[in-house]
């Protein structure tokens, strides 16, 4: 037991020297870096409107830019509530519900790649690989993992906002009522399970497909171990999608692409806001689907789910409710099935 705590732990600490995980510390600088320049073209920009000097403290000093870039990046109303706590919670439970759970039950890439490629084989026979170049397998290789993996996040997530029962565990990430970079890990440990394996799903896919096609000898364009793409989303900011800083793209690259703002519309309260913007890092699957937002078109944001909230306020009510829920859902389902199905 003290084993598998040492061991979970220490798999957490390294989150920040793992570039496969959102809080790998180049990710977190990338995201301050942007968020500081944000500040200070935000202050800028107020000077400018209000064509005056920085406003004194008591002491007639001008008030100290550290001390205002400090509060910019980290306000308490944000990192001190109880959403903000329960976040922080659920990063260290779920990591360890995950590890004692998950290797007994989630489903894993190899065996899905193999039988995908066997049944790609029964179904057209043997190939002799193509002859492609070894780096334009690769590009290949790399840029299929990419899509395939957005698009079935996208399709997934969709499906927990449009099927009512599944949609009582994903409201645990709804519910928070703040952003915080921990925020994405604020979920339920059935949705944990089914992103896992729709990450086996698309990967064994991926892998059998590309197997097929151009041999055994397959290898991702990486940087630093990381695939190049997902790379550079996670370098452009991704850490601001769940956050209180706003960062829009403009229509034009948010025609291709999810911004952070845009994300945080997709948590907004405001009923508008409902079901639109699924997407990971490409909006082109919310643009085909017709749930897409421009961050241009919003105004100001509230984040969370009202009243239904409530039951996510504590911890106990985070993991039980959604059960509850559920099952109330899906009794409600078998009902009207019974009643429309009645001889």
């Amino acid at each position: 037991m003290i084993d598998f705590f040492k061991t979970t732990f220490t798999e957490m600490a390294l989150y920040i020297v793992n570039p496969n995980q959102r809080l790998f510390w180049g990710y977190l600088l990338s995201a301050f870096i942007i968020a500081t320049i944000l500040y200070f073209i935000k202050t800028y920009k107020d000077k400018k409107n209000t064509n005056t000097l920085t406003p004194c403290n008591n002491n007639g000093n001008q008030p100290n830019v550290i001390v205002g870039l400090f509060r910019f990046l980290f306000p308490r109303d944000v990192f001190l509530t109880r959403s903000a706590i329960n976040d922080y919670a659920l990063f260290i439970l779920n990591k360890l519900f995950r590890a004692a759970l998950f290797p007994f039950i989630v489903l894993t890439m190899v065996p899905v790649a193999l039988s995908t490629s066997s049944f790609i084989e029964t179904l057209f026979g043997k190939i002799t690989p193509l002859a492609f170049s070894s780096t334009t397998i690769m590009i290949i290789f790399t840029f299929l993992l990419f899509v395939f993996d957005d698009f079935t996040r996208f399709y997934l997530h969709r499906i927990l906002h449009k099927i009512p029962f599944l949609w009582e565990f994903h409201k645990v990430h709804h519910s928070a009522t703040v952003l915080t970079p921990l925020t994405v890990y604020r979920s339920h440990p059935v949705e944990n399970y089914l992103y896992a394996c729709r990450m086996a799903l698309t990967q064994g896919f991926v892998v059998g497909l590309c197997y097929y096609l151009f041999g055994p000898t397959l290898k991702m364009m990486d940087i630093i171990g990381a695939n190049m793409f997902v790379f550079a989303f996670n370098i452009m900011g991704s850490n601001l999608r769940h956050s209180h800083i706003r960062m829009g793209w403009g229509n034009k690259i948010e025609n291709f692409f999810i911004s952070p703002l845009q994300h945080q519309v997709h948590h907004s309260d405001n009923v508008k806001h409902f079901d639109k913007n699924f997407g990971t890092a490409l909006s082109i699957w919310d643009r085909l689907f017709n749930c897409f937002v421009y961050s241009s078109d919003v105004g100001t944001l509230k984040f969370g789910v009202g009243k239904e909230g409530e039951a996510h306020k504590t911890l106990r009510g985070i993991y039980i409710h959604p059960f509850i829920e559920s099952f109330k859902q899906l009794k409600k389902q078998w009902m009207r099935y019974i009643t429309r199905h009645k001889v």
